[in-house]
């Protein structure tokens, strides 16, 4: 099963569960009146909308280098991951925007019931299920898509708690303390958000993907290598390419030249883990 299908497969599944979770937090939400439920259902619902974003995405990165691409188009996964940012920053504005609101003019409580509360308990397993299914396929599928919305739904997680602990505190009859919790969990969101940005960003702006003095000391390491001059590498999804120009004797023939060429690309790609590796030769 190619790579493509298999991040497809697993995004439908998550879709799946995020539309259960959503609807299920929605109904409780409007039933109940409680807008920290809501907001949850709000958050839960843009899980979803991600997930439909990464489908479209990953059918587009993972297609062969063409022409107008001749390094493939895994770069568009890593551009999906800052719409996923995007949707993150809206989620922890109108959290942040709602938490002060309720927490400088407070709020009545509302009357809800056990089984709103187990309900909503119920989405949270689903929530860590989706967390630690879509994290493990991540990891084996080395999609930083994937990783990224695992990333999110980990942040709905603790949206989740939020509307737990709303519904239980206005079954007591306390209600200004949500505006706290959700100043809290709009930081450690915002926080969520970042670290992806931080991960993303080098991947798009073509930052090394390895330090130079290694893949120098790889290709000088090779008999016959007089000089490595020129070192470049990047990364791109999960695949990793890396540009080298070597120097060795003028009076070396071309069969030589090139077979000296082939053993510095193996050395470095085995160090990028299989990545592509160009190598350019020049006369000492």
């Amino acid at each position: 099963m190619s790579v493509a299908r298999a991040v497809r497969r697993t995004l439908v599944v998550v879709l799946a569960l995020n539309a259960l979770v959503t609807i299920i937090k929605l109904v409780v939400g409007v039933r109940t009146g409680t807008l920290t439920v809501v907001g949850a259902a709000l958050e839960s619902g843009l899980d979803l909308l991600n997930n439909v974003i990464a489908l479209t995405i990953v059918g587009i990165a993972h297609r062969a280098p063409d022409e107008d691409h001749p390094y493939g188009h895994e770069k568009f996964e890593t551009l999906g991951t800052l719409a996923v940012v995007g949707f993150l920053s809206i989620s922890c504005f109108e959290l942040l925007r709602e938490g002060v609101t309720s927490l400088v003019t407070g709020s009545a409580a509302h009357h809800t019931d056990i089984g709103d509360i187990a309900v909503v308990v119920a989405t949270l397993a689903v929530n860590w299920f989706v967390v630690w299914y879509e994290s493990r396929r991540a990891r084996e599928l080395r999609s930083a898509l994937l990783l990224a919305d695992a990333a999110h739904t980990r942040g709905d997680m603790l949206v989740t708690l939020l509307a737990v602990a709303s519904l239980w505190l206005s079954r007591q009859g306390v209600a200004r303390i949500d505006g706290a919790l959700a100043i809290v969990v709009s930081l450690i969101i915002a926080w969520t958000g970042y670290q992806i940005l931080r991960a993303s960003v080098p991947v798009l702006v073509d930052e090394r993907a390895v330090d130079a003095a290694q893949i120098r000391q790889l290709a000088q390491a090779v008999p016959g290598v007089l000089q490595v001059r020129d070192i470049r590498s990047r990364v791109a999804g999960s695949r990793s390419f890396a540009e080298v120009t070597i120097a060795v004797s003028g009076r070396s023939s071309v069969a030589e030249a090139h077979a000296l060429a082939d053993a510095v690309e193996e050395a470095v790609a085995q160090r990028l883990g299989g990545g592509r590796v160009t190598v350019h030769v020049e006369p000492a």
